[in-house]
């Protein structure tokens, strides 16, 4: 094959591959930034108008630690989003109820300005409506507050 004969159909589709690829090298680029220990931590983000719901459903306390809290707490003491809500909902009501560790977690959370909100369905169901009541977090249906926070643009990270 001649590489001086190409056609303009064929450069155009070498084009777009190239331009995926670079996307895709530049998205692994951006994860290994992120997950990287030396980032620092107090650079705030340039956005703005942002909002985030933390929608915490797992009962693995290593998915709450590592993941949902940790990225939690980041976020508003970086200020990488201007609001942060987390929800506690289904078995995550029952671990939290049951760990010291989450529930002091959860405080410096909420010491730090993170909106901790949880589903009184959910809570209900595994009898833990006062002790969570008691950690002061907002006890009440999730599920019309959750459709309005989508609906009027907040970014979801269910975890």
């Amino acid at each position: 094959m001649s590489t001086g004969n190409v056609s303009p159909d064929r450069k155009h589709k070498t084009l777009i591959l190239g331009v995926l690829l670079a996307a895709v090298g530049c998205a692994a680029l951006g994860a290994a930034w992120w997950i990287s220990p030396a980032v620092a931590e107090d650079t705030p983000s340039d956005a703005s108008g942002t909002k985030l719901v933390v929608l915490w459903t797992s009962g693995d306390p290593f998915v709450a630690e590592r993941m949902a809290f940790m990225y939690t707490l980041a976020s508003k003491k970086n200020k990488w989003w201007d609001e942060v809500t987390l929800v506690v909902w289904g078995p995550s009501a029952k671990l939290l109820s049951e760990s010291k560790d989450l529930q002091d977690y959860v405080k410096r959370m909420q010491e730090a300005g993170v909106d901790v909100q949880a589903c009184i369905v959910c809570a209900n169901m595994y009898g833990v409506t006062d002790k969570l009541r008691e950690l002061g977090i907002t006890v009440r249906g999730m599920g019309k507050p959750l459709t309005d926070m989508l609906q009027s643009g907040w970014t979801l990270l269910s975890v």
